[in-house]
């Protein structure tokens, strides 16, 4: 199996940390997309509110499917984590994801997690998806 590493430069360097954006298995073209949030390139949020961070770790993940050479047409699997009880911040973030798939319908979960990356995270956004051919 041979590995690509995908680390777009307008995303958070995860390099110090032993992380990429996402690895690719070059053999069977998947694309294993770490959870994404909405830092910037210094590991801050400017955001406090579960909208604006669902809206950016979308962006970010349109970003790191596209520098892998896929799109959100071919997520095959998408695990939304939530500071929190999921079903108190449904009616914020479903049309925001909805928004983000269009037409695409991936597998997908909805975790409440007790903390994320750091204490002002609000949701982490991860994705398993294949390349486009």
């Amino acid at each position: 199996m041979s590995i690509k590493r995908i680390n777009p430069l307008s995303l958070y360097d995860g390099t110090a940390t032993g992380m990429s954006q996402a690895t690719v298995d070059t053999d069977t073209g998947l694309v294993f997309i770490s959870g994404q949030v909405d830092w910037d390139t210094d590991y801050q949020t400017h955001n406090h509110d579960i909208k604006t961070q669902t809206a950016n770790a979308a962006k970010h993940l349109i970003t790191v499917l596209e520098e892998a050479n896929s799109s959100v047409d071919n997520i095959l699997q998408l695990r939304v984590y939530v500071r929190g009880e999921v079903a108190d911040h449904m009616e914020d973030i479903v049309p925001i994801i909805a928004s983000t798939l269009g037409t695409s319908r991936p597998a997908l979960t909805g975790i409440g997690v007790a903390s994320l990356a750091s204490p002002e995270i609000l949701i982490e956004i991860e994705a398993v998806a294949k390349i486009i051919r």
